[in-house]
């Protein structure tokens, strides 16, 4: 099912609901983009599409939404998402949102190509924050041949992110062996060799050290195959809150979608 606003169109895929957003000549064969927004601000497709269109891209630019996010948020709406992430983040949040968005992609790509009459071509992804932990696992996981990869205040080690959210709303995440293992399953600088593409890591200068050192680290030990840029001034956000609907871009997000645009044209070939 699907919904065109202008050259905006929107629909729902396998069950999850996306952006879409066509290059200026559709009817030819062209690469695809696939994003994740973040839990942060943009915290929903739309508002993702908005913060970083890659307008200038010769290519398709799908946003998915997130489990537990948007059309999919918990029944009880916020106030039962944070009551979730209060008792256990890991294991409520960061492992079923992360688990599910991979597990659904494969069949939601066949069927997006199908509704948009997607010709097959070369496949990219992209995500912010939480949004980049389902990039790197969808791409870890091979199931589909992915080409390139961007990543904004990314999350590449689950475990220091846990420590920035103690910071930030002043608790103590309380780890168990369960959670552990998932933080170790979400260390994508220990998992770097399979991650089998060219990977462009965006920090923001101001940003928590728990995002900016390992986005370093994957950047050191993926070498030549990923690019590391700090944006001066950037925090954790791309966009202003709340983040639900289609914003203005602002001004650091405008540098990370010219930087995501710039990698993807040059790593992803019609």
């Amino acid at each position: 099912m699907t919904m065109q606003t202008s050259a905006q169109i929107q629909g729902v895929a396998a069950g999850v609901p996306f952006v879409a957003l066509p290059p200026a000549d559709a009817s030819a064969a062209a690469p695809l983009v696939v994003t994740w927004h973040l839990m942060d601000a943009p915290r929903s497709e739309a508002a993702m599409a908005a913060a970083l269109p890659m307008a200038g891209l010769r290519a398709w630019r799908v946003y998915f939404g997130l489990p537990m996010s948007g059309a999919r948020m918990p029944e009880g709406g916020f106030d039962e998402f944070f009551r979730l992430a209060s008792a256990d983040y890991v294991l409520n949040v960061a492992e079923p949102v992360t688990a599910q968005a991979a597990d659904e992609f494969p069949a939601a790509l066949t069927e997006l190509r199908s509704q948009l009459s997607l010709a097959e071509g070369p496949v990219g992804v992209a995500g912010g924050s939480a949004g980049a932990t389902i990039a790197l696992e969808v791409l870890a996981r091979s199931e589909v041949s992915i080409d390139a990869a961007a990543l904004v205040s990314p999350v590449t080690q689950l475990a220091p992110a846990v420590a920035a959210n103690e910071r930030r709303f002043g608790v103590t995440y309380e780890w168990s062996e369960r959670s552990r293992a998932v933080a170790g399953n979400y260390d994508f600088v220990r998992r770097c060799g399979e991650l089998d593409a060219n990977v462009l890591l965006v920090v923001g200068e101001h940003d928590d050290i728990a995002f900016r050192e390992p986005a370093a680290a994957l950047h050191e030990v993926l070498g030549e195959r990923s690019r590391l840029v700090t944006v001066p001034g950037m925090e954790h956000a791309l966009a202003e809150e709340p983040g639900l609907d289609a914003a203005p871009q602002t001004p650091h997000a405008a540098v990370v979608d010219a930087e995501f645009t710039a990698w993807f044209a040059r790593h992803l070939r019609a």
